[in-house]
């Protein structure tokens, strides 16, 4: 890819280079008409300063143009009052030159300095047929048409690119912040999952020394071991992001972090969830996985699978966080009733309503993990719900698509997005 690339960027250069030699010779040639070799000097620097004002990098683009443009324009002058001037031509790369510094200026610069950068130009264009010798009615048509047609012409090509300069600008930056949102849901998913895990388990030891409870060695070194493995997991994690970040094509087949089956772009297959809850159960109220036989083995489209990992994963994220008194957690998978083709993932704790910093909340009042799984949800076509529930305890509900549009959908956007980066 890198070879691909300086062969391109070589290409580039070299044939600009081309065209530029070209340019500079036409203005040589066009010198040469002149009657005298000043005069031929003098038109053939004055065309190559054009030249050279279109090729400089922006911030020098309009003293170079203004002084370009003066110049040509003072020379026109100058050869105006010349008894003897060129037979036929005054000069026409130079022309296009100036014509082109004012759609360079309008697309640009700032309004005031284009404006005054334009007017200039546009003068020196305009007047520049006055260097050749014949002065009759074809010189008074060259002159209107450069001032009606070419002038307003280059004047509207600036403002037309100008125009598209912006819009792309904007589309850049659209493209840009649906990345930096999908690497802070990735951030918030998998790095606060472990994080959340250690600061559980850590509060679980203190807690249990504050108690005056003497810990035996084998379950300080077994709750030490959790600890260890969580922040081993969101070293894990962390690494895949970068890797994410740093090469998009490298991280896809960069092997899965050690204890996270789901990867930095979730599991293919939902029974890989199945570990999750065993982990969540180890340090805290027993989770049990409901997955419908039919979705076991059924491998579904990577946006789809990823969300209801994600749905899952912030559910008992939150439970962990946020709730109290809970003894068991539900998750259950499966077709909603109905709507064959429709995916239910459904979330629920025991815990005492009201007791929780949860509780109330809506998804759109939540924090960072819900909004986060809202976005998701909606990005393949989906919905997701949040709340208490009658009985006691809290209730996440994801109703998913499980066709094939929604996917083909979610792929586009991503596959425009990294032909944007």
């Amino acid at each position: 890819m890198i070879s691909e690339f300086r062969s391109r960027f070589r290409f580039r250069h070299l044939r600009q280079g081309l065209v530029g030699v070209a340019l500079v010779v036409l203005v040589v040639l066009e010198g040469l008409n002149a009657p005298h070799p000043a005069m031929a000097a003098a038109t053939m620097v004055s065309g190559v300063l054009c030249l050279a004002a279109l090729a400089v990098p922006e911030r020098l683009f309009a003293r170079y143009g203004l002084g370009a443009a003066a110049l040509s324009c003072a020379l026109t002058v100058t050869e105006a009052q010349l008894s003897e001037r060129p037979p036929n031509t005054p000069g026409m790369v130079e022309l296009g030159a100036l014509l082109l510094l004012s759609t360079r200026a309008v697309r640009r610069c700032p309004p005031l300095r284009a404006t005054g950068l334009v007017a200039v130009s546009s003068l020196a264009a305009v007047v520049l047929p006055l260097r050749i010798e014949l002065w009759d009615d074809y010189l008074k048509n060259l002159i209107t048409v450069i001032a009606v047609c070419a002038v307003p012409f280059m004047v509207v090509v600036g403002l037309c690119l100008r125009l598209y300069d912006t819009l792309r600008e904007r589309e850049r930056e659209t493209i840009r912040q649906a990345q930096r949102l999908e690497h802070a849901r990735e951030l918030h998913d998998f790095v606060a999952h472990h994080v959340t895990a250690i600061v559980a388990q850590t509060k679980a030891a203190r807690f249990t020394a504050a108690a005056g409870h003497t810990q035996s060695p084998e379950d300080l070194d077994r709750m030490l071991a959790q600890i260890e493995r969580a922040g081993s997991q969101a070293l894990g994690s962390m690494r895949a992001m970068v890797t994410s970040l740093r090469d998009h094509a490298t991280a896809s087949a960069t092997t899965r972090p050690t204890g996270d089956p789901a990867g930095p772009r979730g599991p293919r297959r939902l029974r890989d969830l199945r570990a999750l809850t065993e982990e969540f159960s180890e340090v805290g109220p027993a989770a049990e996985l409901i997955l419908a036989p039919e979705l076991a083995d059924r491998p579904l489209p990577t946006g789809i699978a990823t969300t209801v990992h994600r749905v899952v994963q912030e559910s008992l994220t939150n439970v962990r966080k946020h709730a109290t008194g809970v003894g068991r957690v539900e998750v259950r998978i499966g077709v909603r009733p109905g709507h064959p083709e429709r995916l239910e993932v459904s979330v629920v704790d025991d815990g005492q309503v009201g007791a929780s910093p949860a509780a109330g909340r809506s998804v759109e009042g939540s924090g960072y993990g819900l909004v986060g799984l809202a976005e998701r949800a909606e990005k393949v076509n989906g919905h997701i719900t949040s709340g208490p529930r009658d009985g006691g305890g809290w209730h996440v509900l994801a109703v998913l698509p499980l066709d094939k549009a929604a996917t083909d959908k979610t792929a586009t956007e991503e596959t425009i997005a990294c032909d944007h980066a």
